[in-house]
């Protein structure tokens, strides 16, 4: 049984080595492959002195570089941390000295950045560099070497990592907030594999899937279709990005994939083309989170992709996963993200930390083995979110985020705390708005927001992306929520916009819309 999450990938290795795990482009790498590239670095790390606890962050698109890198980390003791290719040097340069970072590893096409970076925080030691077809920089970037190794030290295998336990950090996640500094989640190999062990199993993965990932390798989702793909033996189409989703599309069809991993954002690109082309028959799940679906759109995708089963799901990166919604459960009660999943135990509380009774609305709380540890060098931020649970010794997560639950225990997302307006004495939920602009034909996006007014308090503004070739005004909108919500939650501004900010892992930045 493995204790590490990186013995997860070392067991695939010795059992099926010749096994394609990584389509990337049209080029294909065999577990052996990624297990070669990934001991040649964990090697050249070694050798430059990192080891147990170290934090090494990987700059890095969506590659066979990226992949093999964080299980190179792993596998010497130290700790990973992702971080996205969008990341300017100002923000890049927070999170290495902010992580006390030892080690970058980093490509030719996001050198400069790196350099910024580096000269920003003079505490990293080495810089690792990956030939991703780009050109190398003229000037060597600070403690510079190569990625992959020289020859000569290509075939040193990495010393075994010790004394690792379980109990050890695997990640830090630095999370992308749409305000103030980020955080960075810490996660045990114990949290990592629990939420793996549990996620793969309540969707029924297997070691025949070929698993499409297009979203960032720095954002959780992203990250764990590798890890568990890795796990079970399973083959992961990588996409660089999902900015031209015809070439996904074809790639899948192509390769035959079994499961796309999404987010909002992606399935409305997904459901404003015309998918017949495509010959997607080989598809059998479809999943969703970072943010709830409009229920529109989940009929739209299940008519889209018939063959296929929807897992509706919610979590976190504080604990990776929280919830998902049985598909026979879709017909039934589509608005909601279900209950937990395998292996935790979840509630609401009131605002005096409460627990309530089903049927009730409250903060959502989280116990279980996935829970992060805290969060990196902030207590007092992790004492907000962690505290004492049930048993002596224990501490549970308070999600910050507001759920209604059913009589039966069936959740339904609300609103984060802080996303709560408060209208002429109401509580309003964005989420509760959102949902019926979406169902507006011709809508293709939609964000609700309050805004400070004297008289309301704060008044309910939409703003609003329309589908290609549509047209619609003001008028038509609120005619349209005025006949399906109760006056207080129609909108009082409407703005079409083009798109919507969005954070790294898609969701919508709210506090750029203000």
């Amino acid at each position: 049984m493995a204790h590490l999450l990186h013995q997860t990938f070392e067991t695939q290795v010795r059992r099926i080595p010749d096994k394609t795990a990584l389509v990337r482009e049209g080029r294909r790498s065999s577990y052996a492959d990624i297990d070669g590239l990934s001991a040649a670095l964990a090697a050249s790390l070694r050798a430059q002195g990192i080891g147990r606890g170290d934090r090494v962050a990987l700059f890095l698109d969506n590659s066979e570089h990226m992949v093999a890198a964080l299980y190179a980390v792993l596998r010497i003791g130290a700790v990973f941390m992702p971080v996205n290719t969008l990341t300017k040097a100002d923000k890049l340069a927070y999170v290495l000295a902010d992580a006390e970072a030892a080690a970058l590893v980093t490509q030719h096409a996001l050198a400069e950045v790196a350099r910024q970076a580096l000269a920003l925080a003079p505490g990293v030691r080495n810089c690792w560099l990956a030939d991703d077809g780009y050109p190398a920089p003229a000037q060597a970037l600070p403690g510079q070497l190569a990625y992959p190794p020289a020859a000569e030290g290509a075939q040193a295998r990495a010393p075994d990592e010790g004394a690792t336990i379980d109990q050890d950090l695997a990640a830090i996640l630095y999370t992308s907030g749409s305000t103030g500094r980020p955080k960075g989640v810490m996660l045990s190999h114990r949290n990592m594999l629990s939420a793996l062990g549990s996620v793969s199993g309540y969707l029924g993965l297997h070691e025949h899937d070929v698993i499409t990932c297009a979203l960032p390798l720095a954002f959780d989702y992203g990250l764990y279709q590798v890890l568990m793909a890795f796990a079970l033996g399973a083959t992961v189409l990588l996409e660089r990005s999902f900015t031209y989703p015809a070439r996904v599309l074809q790639d899948m069809a192509r390769e035959g994939a079994t499961v796309f991993a999404g987010v909002p954002t992606m399935f409305a690109m997904l459901l404003g083309m015309d998918l017949s082309s495509f010959d997607l028959r080989s598809l059998r799940l479809v999943t969703n989170t970072a943010a709830a679906l409009p229920v529109s759109h989940i009929r739209r995708i299940r008519d889209a992709f018939p063959q296929a089963t929807l897992f509706s799901m919610y979590g976190l990166t504080e604990c990776k996963r929280v919830s998902y919604l049985p598909p026979e459960q879709l017909d039934i009660r589509p608005q909601s993200v279900g209950r937990g999943m395998p292996n935790e135990e979840l509630w609401l509380v009131d605002e005096q930390g409460r627990r309530l009774p089903h049927g009730s609305t409250g903060e959502l709380v989280v116990r279980g083995s996935h829970v992060m540890r805290g969060y990196w060098k902030q207590p007092q931020a992790s004492a907000e979110r962690l505290r004492p649970g049930p048993l002596p010794g224990e501490m549970v997560l308070y999600t910050g985020d507001v759920f209604r639950s059913d009589e039966e225990g069936w959740l339904y997302f609300v609103a984060r705390k802080d996303d709560i307006i408060k209208s002429r004495g109401e509580k309003v939920s964005p989420r509760e708005v959102e949902n019926v602009l979406h169902e507006l034909a011709g809508v293709q996006q939609a964000a609700v927001v309050g805004v400070p007014d004297e008289l309301l308090g704060e008044a309910i503004k939409a703003f609003v992306v329309l589908a290609p070739g549509q047209v619609l005004d003001q008028r038509a909108v609120l005619r349209h929520c005025q006949a399906r919500l109760e006056s207080f939650m129609v909108p009082r501004q409407v703005e079409f916009v083009p798109e919507l900010p969005q954070t790294d892992n898609g969701k919508v930045r709210r506090a750029s819309l203000l």
